[in-house]
């Protein structure tokens, strides 16, 4: 049986996504050797093999903790004693935030997804659906109660938004003007700004 930590202590599935992830953000999915991937993160061959299966599975699991991760925001946010202008805000700001924390993770996903097999594919395009009909249900939320405007239609809004979102990788520098604070909070505040009656 593999052990869970080797070389420097962290647990092997962590060191093997680190690599991975360094790895397919520096050269690409497609150019990223499993040798090179188990080198990197200083185990065997067999201890990815008995973590994560193949590369393609790395390369789910790099994006899908960070899907994990905003799903668990998301509903803490949706389900907080809070305004629905509030509760929608934070959790507008959040996934601007926890996206540029993660910004590898996000720009490998959007360059390799047309890589994954038809099963992972669906299971992943499964896991945003949800998290975007729950943001959805937000503004609805807010549009049904009379806080939001209903001028425009809720899949509009939360498109508009995610479209935002899924173009940060391209512009935004960690050594830029904007802290991803700074990001967050523009972005929350437009997308607030296009519901307010």
């Amino acid at each position: 049986m593999a052990r869970t930590t080797e070389g420097d202590g962290k647990p092997v599935p962590q060191r093997l996504l680190a690599a991975a992830t360094r790895l397919f953000a520096d050269q690409g999915y497609d150019r990223t050797s499993v040798q090179e991937i188990v080198e990197a993160a200083g185990v065997t061959k067999g201890a990815l093999y008995h973590y994560f299966g193949s590369k393609e599975d790395l390369l789910h699991e790099v994006y899908g903790r960070v899907l994990r991760l905003q799903q668990e925001r998301l509903d803490a946010f949706a389900d907080a004693d809070a305004p629905v202008e509030r509760r929608l805000r934070d959790a507008a700001a959040d996934v601007v935030v926890t996206t540029l924390e993660n910004l590898d993770d996000t720009k490998i996903f959007f360059r390799s997804m047309h890589q994954l097999s038809p099963e992972k594919d669906k299971q992943v395009r499964a896991e945003r659906r949800r998290y975007h009909e729950r943001f959805r249900a937000l503004v609805e939320e807010g549009q049904r109660t009379g806080v939001f405007t209903t001028a425009t239609p809720a899949d509009l809004v939360v498109d508009y938004h995610f479209g935002s979102v899924h173009h940060l990788a391209s512009w935004y520098r960690p050594d830029g003007s904007l802290t991803p604070q700074q990001v967050a909070d523009h972005l929350a505040d437009m997308l607030l700004r296009s519901l307010r009656r």
